[in-house]
């Protein structure tokens, strides 16, 4: 990478990584603290009010997209995150369920990844752009590694308004870091005019996209609907809640190494595909772990085995998908691309909290990490015959 490009890298990282440490620090005490709120006796509304900045994300990531396309991608960035710190405070003050949940929606319509990935995309070569997005991968796995253990230890001290009050802070300083550190956008990038229904149309059909939209929605339906149910799994095997933290820390930092280790170099080989088939059916097995798991008593040492192959197959989803949609998209249209893929991430996210929520109350645990094992199955075979390496020119952009 050349300086430019590393700066725009670190600092897009930077962003995606502080936005997301804050929405990730209620992952693993939200369940457990909500139940301190009016109407938090309800798992099913517990699991809405997680999933809802998902749903809203998910109707305004393709306008976001095409407001980056059309208005230049800091601007549209640096208004997502002022939403975020408004959702916060918002949340930060709620007494209710239905308050934590009137907070998390307005914290969704922060819809900036398709934003920040056009932007990283625009100031980065088709050759060095997996390492950009890996990047905001990496920082996505790290932000949720620091948030399970600061997650617990500031609901510890101060309950969700302390977490959701931190999370305003985050916001603010991710704007200071658009402002200040990442590189200017490039003016030729930006149209004049928004895209056309027929150009929007061309790219969600566009098989190898569809594709991957079908892939990022499951790879977050599952991701927090196995997050309803895990921090359980561990209280069963004995953890302390305030513990749990220590419990995912050494997981995902050895799943980094892990990703380090294959992903930019079976790419150069030309093994991606072996690679991002092999990561679904890895985080396949771990479902079927999940499910033995929650029919016995949990063992410490399975869970930890379990949590590292987990994040081992997720990071190195995480980091390819969004590469291969830049380099498939026209340069002009990546904002509102990445807009499309992002809608279908969000709704993920939304659909695997809700969803997930109402499974671990009405079916159980085995039943929820089993209806997640069928969609990677699915999407395994929606993968197959993909192309996972799109023609693209060597040239920046």
């Amino acid at each position: 990478m050349t300086r430019d490009e590393k700066r725009a890298s670190f600092s897009l990282a930077c962003i995606y990584g502080l936005r997301m440490l804050g929405l990730f620090m209620v992952l693993p005490v939200f369940a457990l603290e909500a139940k301190n709120y009016v109407g938090g006796d309800d798992a099913v509304a517990i699991g809405f009010a997680v999933g809802l900045y998902g749903l809203v994300q998910a109707a305004l990531q393709i306008p976001f997209g095409l407001a980056a396309d059309r208005l230049g991608r800091k601007r549209v960035i640096i208004f997502g995150l002022l939403l975020l710190a408004l959702g916060s405070g918002i949340a930060a003050m709620a007494q209710s369920v239905h308050g934590l949940a009137i907070g998390r929606a307005i914290q969704g319509g922060g819809a900036i990844s398709a934003a920040v990935s056009a932007l990283l995309a625009d100031q980065t070569r088709t050759e060095v752009r997996t390492k950009g997005m890996a990047l905001i991968g990496a920082s996505i796995g790290l932000m949720f590694a620091m948030s399970l253990v600061i997650g617990p230890f500031l609901s510890h001290w101060g309950g969700l308004p302390l977490i959701f009050e931190v999370t305003l802070a985050l916001a603010i300083l991710g704007v200071a870091v658009v402002v200040f550190w990442t590189p200017p956008e490039q003016p030729h990038l930006t149209q004049s005019t928004p895209l056309a229904f027929a150009q929007l149309k061309h790219l969600v059909f566009t098989a190898d996209l569809l594709k991957l939209y079908f892939g990022v929605f499951v790879l977050y339906a599952v991701q927090l609907a196995t997050w309803m149910s895990v921090p359980g799994l561990l209280l069963s095997a004995g953890i302390d809640k305030a513990d749990h933290g220590w419990v995912y820390l050494p997981a995902v930092l050895l799943s980094f190494v892990v990703m380090g280790m294959s992903l930019f170099r079976l790419e150069k080989k030309g093994l991606l595909r072996p690679l991002f088939l092999g990561a679904i059916f890895l985080v396949f097995l771990v479902q079927m772990g999940f499910v033995f798991e929650s029919q016995n008593t949990p063992s410490f040492w399975a869970l930890e085995i379990l949590l590292f192959a987990f994040f081992s197959g997720f990071n190195v989803l995480e980091a390819s998908q969004p590469s291969l949609a830049s380099k498939i998209a026209p340069p002009q249209a990546r904002g509102s691309t990445l807009g499309i893929y992002n809608t279908l991430q969000s709704l993920g996210i939304f659909t695997g909290a809700a969803l997930g929520g109402w499974l671990a109350k009405n079916i159980g645990n085995s039943g929820l990490f089993a209806g997640a094992g069928l969609l990677l199955l699915v999407w395994a075979g929606v993968s197959w015959k993909m192309n996972y390496y799109p023609a693209h020119s060597a040239h920046k952009g």
